[in-house]
Order: C-alpha cells, then structure tokens, then sequence
C-alpha cells in the first residue's frame, strides 16, 4: 500500500497517460516491469523446480489448506452482501473440510455438494455501489483496481481467523498460500508465459484480461464503461 500511495504522487510528474480509464499507466507500467522481473527470476523458477510436486497430490492438499483458510472470509463478505444462503453454504464448507477434511487438507464438502463460492471485499464494495477506479498494478500481486485494491487490505485486517490462530498457525497458514501461488504458477505455466512473455504488450495484455474477468465474475455487462484496448487503433493503422 505503501508503493500505491507512491504511485499517485508520481503521477503529478509522470508523462501523459495514454488511456482516459488508466491515470495511472507510467507508473503501472513500471510497477508491471518490476513484477515481470520478480517472476522471471523468482517465482517461474520455483514453479518449473516445483511444478512436478505441486501438480501432484502433495500440492493439491496444500492448496486445498490454504483455500479452507480463506473461506470463513469470504463467509463474512457473504453476509456483508446480503447472500445470507451463501454465507450459511460457506459456513458448512468451512465445517466439513476442517473436520472430515482433516483441516482442509482434502475437499469431501465438494463431493457433498458444497463447492466453493468465492467473494472478497472488493466485490462488497461493488454491492454497496462502489465504482472500480482507475486500474492499478500492484507489486507483486499483479493487476487490480481501486476499489479492489481496498478490498484487499481491508480483508486482511478483518480476517476472523486472525483471533483464532496463533502466531505459529498464521504462519503456517502464510508459507501455504505462498506454496499455493507457486503451484497456480506451474499449473498455469504456458499460459502465463504466452501472456507475459509472447505479448506484444504484456501490460496491456494483463490489463485487458484482469479487466474483463474482474467484471464477469460481478455479472457486469460490457457497455459505455467497458475497456477499450488503447493499442487496437494502433495495430490496426
């Protein structure tokens, strides 16, 4: 949050954008340069080392721990959104996989017909009537927005497991969301790289994806407000 504050107040003496819908483009784009490094010198070599054992049961068990952990959150967000039948499903696909599951290590709620419903405070925002913002990319977590951006830090500090867990559980609850991005890594592999590495524009690439997905999962309809790539007038010349 620290490198966002620090990205609006070099936009006074950044260049022009070259998008109405992202202000913040210079500084975006060399946010987006240094996160390119940090995966090509961090994060896809621990994916291609560790691609093997996190695509194999081993992995699936820990990333099936770390989703479990994020489920009471999204539990309250739920509820914060008036979903009261979604809170009270995650509610019992928190039981089930903490019990039956031995700690979220297994997933038998999914079996028992309670798949995972994801939601975060940025989507509370979005209920609440919340615009987007401007799009802004973030150190090392990558593409999001504004109110997105807020979302997130406000999910950290209200998580309800932060009074739950003691200071040796929350670490190991950090080291398996770590693992669990490294494995999303290896098991996305090619088409992260495709985006990352074969795009003309990599940034504009990611920015058009995350922009899209972002507004299908909130169910919004490309309309006056939608994305406009601001290099297919270009390409087209």
């Amino acid at each position: 949050m620290a490198a966002l504050s620090a990205a609006v107040l070099l936009t006074a003496c950044a260049p022009a954008p070259r998008s109405a819908e992202d202000p913040l483009e210079p500084v975006n784009r060399a946010v987006h340069g240094f996160n390119l490094a940090a995966d090509r010198f961090v994060l896809r070599p621990a994916a291609v080392v560790s691609g093997p054992v996190m695509q194999s049961p081993v992995g699936t068990a820990v990333s099936n721990f770390s989703d479990n952990l994020g489920t009471p959150q999204a539990a309250v967000n739920h509820l914060l959104q008036a979903r009261f039948a979604d809170a009270t499903h995650s509610a019992w696909r928190f039981a089930v996989n903490s019990t039956i599951g031995l700690a979220g290590l297994f997933d038998p709620a999914t079996v028992m017909g309670l798949e995972e419903r994801d939601t975060d405070f940025g989507e509370t925002l979005h209920s609440w009537g919340m615009g987007e913002g401007p799009f802004v990319m973030l150190p090392l977590k990558g593409p999001s927005n504004a109110r997105d951006a807020l979302g997130e830090v406000v999910d950290v500090f209200t998580d309800p497991l932060d009074n739950v867990l003691s200071d040796g559980q929350q670490e190991v609850a950090t080291g398996a969301w770590v693992l669990s991005k490294v494995g999303d890594r290896a098991r996305y592999l090619e088409t992260v790289d495709s985006i990352l590495y074969g795009s003309a524009d990599s940034y504009a690439q990611t920015r058009l994806m995350y922009q899209q997905n972002r507004r299908f999962e909130l169910g919004q309809e490309a309309g006056d407000d939608a994305f406009i790539d601001p290099y297919e007038d270009a390409d087209s010349n």
